[in-house]
Order: structure tokens, then C-alpha cells, then sequence
């Protein structure tokens, strides 16, 4: 089947909308934003026409809108617009299959996060610990992502964003630009800072060294911009940046075998630390703080799993619960 250009079918789908849909302005408008992105990441891939369109595609493009901070019911609807479009295209002879059968939409509702429990944490940071006593480059890098993760509470994104310069080992701090470029600084503690300290002694030199990654391939980004290996506190095994997927890969593949339920992401970390400060006492707004929140009301939503984790104990243990 020939394959068919991707900007011109996704105009041809809009008067389609229009014409025999009767769908109204608004609704047509949300469709051409949505889809005209979608056509606009397609070509940073190399794909300009129908046949191009792939499952995968469409989830990197979703997830890019997901680690951009888009909201829920956008990343939904943008989700549903590409169904609605692949779907017409298989309709219509535009493309030999639908790619986004599969495709699935995030779930309304705001779910409390996963929390991981403070014996399950340990057990997590004990198994790391022993694969770095190989001193193998990789097991050390991953050790001091998970301690940094879980000690500062750090968002995926702001992790591999860090350069060697944002970490002072002295004061024991690092240095975060967060959402809306806003700059903040995030304490960590001794564990971290070992860990940090053995990775840049022993791995990051030895990662640094590697091989570099095929010049057909583009570097990898964080927050979308290349860096320069001198630079980059985290790196892959091709002498780049780290990239957001390969720490969600590390850190869903360590929680694989974690009793619970919830997302099994780098962000389970991040609640966590949070959880775990209130748990011990901290004041929400340090928290705040902490976590590069803009609205307090972001950060309530721990002191909620702290109740529930509190009542869940109340009801376990009390003889009249």
C-alpha cells in the first residue's frame, strides 16, 4: 500500500471532521493542535508519512508530553486524537493497519502515589550496595542514582539534568533546576554523598572513556538539550547524558519485585522520600521546598498517605478499630 503524507491527511481528516462529523469548532480546533504535533515530533524521527506511524511512536510522543508536565486529561486527549486519526487512516486505505489499537489513555482521578516502606527501602539499597562491590561502572552509577533519588527527592528529569559542577560533596547539597527553570538547592545526606563519591572516583571516569554512540544517532537530552559529556554528572554507556528512560528503566526493573501497587517509576522514589520525611516529623513546608513545589497543596497530598498509612497500622493493630 503506498504510503501517504502525514501533514496532508491530517488535514484531509479536520475537513472530515467537519463535513460528515458535525463536530463543532472548538472540538475541531483541539483535534489540529493535538495532531499537528503529532506530525511535528514524526519528523524528529524521520517519519513524514502514514505508513511511518508505529505504536512505539506514538508512545514516545505521549510520554514527551508526560515528562513536559502535561496534565492528565491532556495527555488523554491527545492520546484519543491519535486513536480517532489512525483509526480514520486504516478507514480510508491511508495506512495498512491501525497503530494505536493499543495505544492507551492515563486513567482519570488522581491515585495516591506509591510509597515504599522503609524495610523494602533498605532491602533496595543493600542489593544495590552489593552489586557495587564488583566496582563494575554501571552497578556504582546505579547505586548513586537510587541514593541521590531517595535522599533529595529529586524528579527524574532534574536528576539527569545535573552537571558535575550543580553537586557540592562538602556541604552536601546539589543544585536542581526544576519546573519553569527555577533554581533551587536540595540537601542529601552521608549514604548519597558516598555513593556519589565512588561513582565519580571509580565509574564515571571509566563510562567517560567508553565508546561513543554512532554519529547516526542523536545525543541524548535532558529537558531536551544535548550536553557535553565534561559536563554530565550521569552517564550512559556510549559516553552521553543519561537519558529519563534509562533511569525508569533502573529504578521499574528494582521495584519489579517490590510488594505494592502503584507506578513502579523513578517518582515512586520521590514519594517516598516525601513520605518518609513527614513520617519522621519534618514540617510540610521544608518538604515543600525539598521538592521544588509551587503550591503547598502539591505537597499535602503526602500528608494524606501519611494518614492513610497511620490508619492502616490503627486498624491492624488496635483491638477495637
Amino acid at each position: 500500500m503506498p504510503a501517504h503524507p502525514l501533514d496532508a491527511c491530517v488535514d484531509d481528516f479536520v475537513l472530515y471532521l467537519a463535513a460528515e462529523r458535525g463536530f463543532s469548532v472548538h472540538t475541531i480546533r483541539a483535534y489540529r493542535t493535538d495532531l499537528a504535533g503529532l506530525v511535528t515530533f514524526a519528523k524528529t524521527r524521520g517519519v513524514t508519512d502514514t505508513e511511518g506511524l508505529s505504536l512505539d511512536l506514538l508512545r514516545d510522543w505521549l510520554w514527551v508530553a508526560t515528562q513536559a508536565g502535561l496534565s492528565r486529561a491532556t495527555i488523554a486527549r491527545r492520546s484519543a486524537s491519535a486513536r480517532s486519526f489512525t483509526a480514520w487512516l486504516a478507514r480510508t486505505g491511508g495506512r495498512s493497519s491501525d497503530p494505536a489499537v493499543r495505544l492507551r489513555s492515563p486513567k482519570p482521578g488522581r491515585p495516591l502515589p506509591r510509597v515504599i516502606n522503609r524495610a523494602q527501602m533498605q532491602d533496595l539499597l543493600t542489593h544495590l550496595e552489593f552489586r557495587a562491590r564488583t566496582n563494575e561502572p554501571a552497578a556504582l552509577r546505579d547505586l548513586a542514582i537510587v541514593e541521590l533519588l531517595y535522599a533529595s527527592g529529586l524528579r527524574v528529569s532534574e536528576l539527569v539534568g545535573l552537571d558535575v559542577a550543580d553537586v557540592d560533596l562538602h556541604r552536601l547539597t546539589v543544585r536542581v533546576t526544576g519546573k519553569g527553570s527555577k533554581e533551587r538547592v536540595v540537601p542529601f545526606g552521608v549514604p548519597a554523598q558516598s555513593a556519589i563519591l565512588a561513582y565519580l572516583d571509580r565509574a564515571r571516569p571509566a563510562l567517560a572513556a567508553g565508546p561513543a554512540a554512532p554519529s547516526s544517532e542523536p545525543p541524548a537530552a535532558a529537558n531536551g538539550v544535548a550536553s557535553g559529556v565534561q559536563r554530565a554528572l550521569f552517564l550512559g554507556a556510549r559516553r552521553q547524558r543519561l537519558g529519563v528512560r534509562a533511569v525508569y528503566r533502573l529504578v521499574a526493573n528494582l521495584l519489579a519485585g517490590v510488594p505494592g501497587n502503584g507506578p513502579a517509576g523513578p517518582h515512586a522514589l520521590r514519594h517516598t522520600a516525601a513520605t518518609h520525611l513527614l513520617d519522621g516529623g519534618a514540617d510540610l513546608r521544608a518538604v515543600q521546598e525539598l521538592l521544588g513545589h509551587a503550591s503547598l497543596g502539591t505537597t499535602q497530598i503526602y500528608t494524606h498517605v501519611s494518614a492513610e498509612r497511620l490508619k492502616a497500622s490503627y486498624r491492624n493493630a488496635h483491638p477495637r478499630a
